[in-house]
């Protein structure tokens, strides 16, 4: 259930992502329009997962006890980041849609933000839960 939710915030980071950069730039928010900002940005992001997938297995001992928290801020949560980012811009180059280096500076911050951003806010909230307890 925790994976899941995690996979679910990421998205949804995403999908903000490309929401708030289509008002800014007016380019509209039809479904397909939204969708085509997207995905190149989530199968950067899923490419993360399997990274930090990959990195917990290699982390362990015996390739058994490992230990994946895709919620975690470091390294699960860079490598997820990292992914969107790279895949994502990779991705829009290969389908020509357009890689300025302004955009790319924009989205790597807003995507840090926004993917590092509820990581952190988690962090600081489960902390204080156990400082009041």
């Amino acid at each position: 259930m925790r994976r899941t939710l995690t996979a679910l915030s990421d998205l949804l980071a995403v999908l903000v992502f490309a929401f708030i950069g289509r008002m800014n730039h007016a380019e509209g928010l039809s479904i397909e329009g939204v969708f085509s900002t997207t995905w190149p940005f989530a199968i950067g992001a899923a490419i993360g997962w399997a990274l930090a997938y990959l990195f917990a297995h290699m982390r362990a001992d015996h390739g058994f006890d490992y230990d994946f928290r895709p919620e975690r801020l470091i390294p699960d949560g860079a490598l997820v980041w990292i992914g969107a980012v790279a895949i994502g811009m990779t991705l829009r180059h290969l389908f020509h849609q357009g890689v300025a280096l302004s955009f790319v500076i924009v989205a790597t911050i807003v995507l840090g933000a926004f993917l590092l951003g509820w990581r952190a806010i988690r962090v600081l909230l489960v902390r204080r839960s156990v400082l009041t307890v």
